[in-house]
């Protein structure tokens, strides 16, 4: 397994981030979504899109609790990796105890190295730090990949479901995992 490590992003990994972002996209969206969709993005204009985005992300995020993470390997300067994780923003969730992981990305050409583990593990130990109690995230019902993943982390669905619409119908279902004990 590939030794890499997990850090705070710092405003320079932006584009990095809109790389990794736009290259998973690809990987996992290319069977869920349009061509035409899919391109639109992960074009060149969508990719500088989303390093504007993770530029503010990372230097004026809405609160403290918004954190982004990027997976580094070993002996190398670029950016394996991220996650990006904060307060719940589903109406069902109460934001004060309940978190929210908004992404996960892993170059699908380093996938299974143990990025993807050390980002959920550090972001799982920041929130807990944060005081959150349970975590959620979204993932497409038909990425059977990172289903498998989050529920080997200990992740399970929570009965939720929704579409996206990305030209079609895209189904969603939304998982947890506790970080601190359920209350008595």
């Amino acid at each position: 397994m590939n030794q890499g490590f997990v850090r705070a992003a710092r405003a320079s990994d932006a584009p990095e981030l809109a790389r990794v972002q736009v290259a998973s996209w690809r990987a996992s969206f290319a069977d869920a979504v349009p061509d035409d969709v899919l391109a639109e993005l992960t074009s060149a204009a969508a990719e500088k899109q989303w390093t504007g985005r993770w530029l503010e992300a990372i230097t004026t995020p809405p609160t403290s609790r918004h954190r982004v993470h990027v997976a580094v390997d070993d002996g190398k300067t670029s950016v394996t990796g991220f996650a990006a994780a904060g307060p719940a923003t589903d109406g069902d969730l109460w934001p004060a105890t309940d978190a929210e992981l908004y992404e996960l990305h892993v170059l699908p050409d380093v996938t299974g190295q143990g990025h993807g583990g050390r980002l959920l593990n550090a972001v799982a130990d920041t929130l807990a730090e944060d005081g959150f109690r349970t975590a959620y995230t979204w993932a497409l019902s038909a990425d059977g990949g990172r289903l498998s993943f989050l529920e080997a982390a200990g992740w399970a669905p929570d009965g939720s479901h929704s579409n996206l619409d990305m030209g079609v119908r895209v189904h969603v279902v939304r998982l947890h995992t506790w970080l601190s004990p359920a209350p008595d």
